[in-house]
């Protein structure tokens, strides 16, 4: 019998996009924080879609402004973004130019079967279309309880939207960030994780893809 490895791999190097530089942070919607050129170059070496990518380095750049102790990057976001949705794109979702993802991306009901927790519907259905069970929603899956608590506009349009990438990514960072601290270390990386995936395998996987996308530093 093969056991699965209960380690949690150490905390991935953790990236800045390049920014626009389009004044005060705050008061520019997410999808256009990151320096357009970048956002072209990192889209093709990555084949990430280019406005998830755009909400992931968006996010980043947000959370440096206002929470640089924090340390996350795009990359873990992406990372995230990937496990849970393939960057919006499950089951053949996409997400529009004004980072609307549609189909709505919806997972199981969370009724407590095999290797399901049980989660008694918490949002009279608005969010993910049950009003017996939770489902989470969104392309980073998110429990309808958790985005009530957390849920941030990314977009600047007024409201917090789970099935909207800039919304759903800045609302990730957020959570991350509460839940972890200092996401630059190996203790800081694990406590986020196991805050928004309780699976060791789960923040795994997500440390090999943030590696994966992290660019790599120039020989010197």
């Amino acid at each position: 019998m093969t056991w699965p490895d209960l380690t949690y791999a150490p905390a991935p190097l953790q990236q800045l996009p390049e920014a626009a530089g389009r004044g005060d942070m705050a008061e520019v919607p997410l999808a256009e924080l990151a320096l357009g050129s970048w956002l072209a170059d990192t889209a093709e070496r990555t084949e990430i879609p280019p406005r998830a990518l755009a909400a992931y380095a968006g996010a980043a750049l947000r959370l440096a402004r206002t929470q640089p102790e924090c340390g996350i990057g795009w990359n873990t976001l992406a990372g995230i973004g990937m496990v849970e949705s393939v960057h919006g794109t499950y089951l053949g979702a996409r997400t529009d130019d004004d980072g609307a993802v549609r189909p709505a991306i919806i997972g199981i009901p969370l009724d407590g079967s095999e290797g399901v927790m049980a989660i008694t519907d918490t949002d009279d259905g608005e969010l993910d279309e049950d009003a017996e069970w939770d489902r989470a929603v969104g392309p980073m899956q998110f429990i309808p309880a958790t985005w009530a608590d957390h849920a941030v506009d990314g977009n600047l349009d007024g409201e917090a939207d789970p099935h909207q990438i800039d919304d759903a990514a800045l609302t990730a960072a957020h959570y991350l960030c509460e839940s972890g601290g200092d996401v630059t270390t190996d203790d800081g990386w694990t406590t986020a994780l196991a805050a928004y995936n309780r699976s060791v395998s789960y923040a795994n996987d997500v440390a090999d893809l943030a590696g994966s996308y992290a660019e790599r530093p120039q020989a010197s």
